[in-house]
């Protein structure tokens, strides 16, 4: 399962709904982007959705 680092955001599940109202289960996953951070034991990279990235939650290592 994927999971973002700093929020938390993961999969979550619906439903596919056809032109008939037919419904099988599908997953919606969270946009997420292994950026490279600066940590106290050096650069690591770790998985992060977009919206934590856009919001500035992260400090990507340069």
């Amino acid at each position: 399962m994927a999971v973002c680092s700093v929020c938390g955001k993961k999969n979550v599940s619906g439903n596919n709904v056809s032109h008939a109202n037919n419904r099988t289960k599908r997953i919606f996953s969270p946009n997420l982007q292994g950026i490279k951070i600066q940590t106290k034991h050096g650069v690591r990279r770790i998985p992060v959705c977009t919206r934590c990235i856009r919001s500035g939650a992260v400090k990507k290592a340069v």
